[in-house]
């Protein structure tokens, strides 16, 4: 709206904004945050809270908008801005979305996977009843701020989950960005995704590594943003991974527990015979190379058998399972047999 542009630029009235920045990075970052909104004469709120998948839920979302409403903000022309991890931008997310039924909101993501994952799309969440996310709505933001600099402060862990949703991008869409983390992941470990002008041997690997990630994220999620089509590449990684990461809380992290699922229904595509051993091997040195685990004890038959159940619960009744048929190339099956998924959690097991 032109007049409400004019009347928030035109200086007749003082900026306002209400953000929310994870305890942790507002530990590192929160007096630059600070400086930036009093330099440039803004009104602020700061709210620092502990963001983590054991706190996401909807208590934290109604602390996020009693302060809000104390605060009181214009539900058009001033936006919540969300600084913080996935489970950071997934709260504020959804405590927009329900502000005067919806407030606009800004992701800033401060950590390699809400980078590549929690900042692309139009989902918001919290957990409840020990279920990831099982509540929560489509409202996308009114723009995503992408800064890698933030990622240089957070543990090499951290690091390698999110090269495990990079990973989940590559083996389903992209081998061009499979051979780059192949060949550069430890280097992206090392250098903790930073731009350096002597890195000429590895080109821009963080860069393209990134922007690839992003750009096969956004071709699959734009076209079904609200997932009207349950058929979703992207839920590589995502089918047993939700029962398993709940499970184990705080031992798993989101992009570890995903790439444990990925490990196993590799196996799963090579038992059903879509992909070589050669090939299987080739995934499972490239997520050993990212320092991403490929196994976990948590993760039993019981719990695999559970986990699909969920699925189809949720999922039409069908199981939609994406697999790799080959690298950079998957399709989705609905007919894998429980035979054959045993078979392929012995030989996981066994190696």
């Amino acid at each position: 709206d032109p007049q409400q542009l004019e009347l928030a630029t035109s200086g007749k009235r003082k900026l306002r904004r209400f953000i929310v920045i994870d305890e942790v990075v507002d530990e590192l970052y929160g007096s630059k945050v600070r400086e930036y909104f009093e330099e440039n004469n803004v009104q602020h709120k700061i709210l620092a809270l502990p963001t983590t998948e054991e706190t996401k839920s909807m208590d934290l979302v109604l602390n996020i908008l009693q302060e809000v409403q104390n605060f009181s903000i214009d539900r058009r022309t001033e936006p919540i801005i969300a600084i913080g991890g996935g489970v950071c931008l997934d709260i504020v997310g959804l405590a927009a979305s329900l502000y005067r039924r919806r407030t606009p909101y800004v992701r800033v993501p401060t950590t390699l996977l809400s980078y590549v994952d929690a900042s692309v799309g139009a989902k918001n969440g919290v957990n409840f009843l020990q279920c990831k996310n099982k509540l929560g709505g489509y409202t996308p933001p009114v723009a995503s701020f992408l800064d890698r600099s933030f990622i240089q402060s957070i543990p090499r862990r951290h690091i390698s989950n999110g090269l495990g949703e990079i990973l989940k991008m590559a083996l389903m869409k992209h081998k061009g960005l499979f051979d780059l983390l192949k060949s550069h992941g430890k280097y992206l470990l090392d250098t903790k995704f930073q731009s350096y002008s002597g890195s000429a041997s590895h080109g821009d690997a963080a860069l393209q590594t990134t922007r690839i990630a992003i750009e096969t994220m956004l071709e699959e999620l734009a076209p079904n943003l609200w997932e009207d089509d349950l058929d979703r590449l992207v839920d590589f990684g995502h089918l047993i991974s939700p029962e398993l990461e709940m499970r184990v809380l705080p031992s798993l992290m989101h992009g570890e527990a995903v790439n444990i699922d990925m490990a196993f229904m590799t196996y799963v595509a090579h038992a059903r015979g879509l992909i070589t051993a050669e090939e299987k091997e080739q995934i499972i040195q490239c997520m050993r190379g990212l320092e991403l685990p490929v196994w976990h004890g948590g993760c039993s038959w019981p719990l695999i058998k559970r986990a699909l159940m969920e699925r189809l619960k949720h999922s039409g009744g069908q199981p939609r399972m994406p697999l790799p048929t080959g690298l950079g190339v998957a399709e989705i099956f609905n007919d894998t047999s429980e035979e054959t998924l045993e078979r392929a959690y012995k030989l996981w097991v066994r190696d």
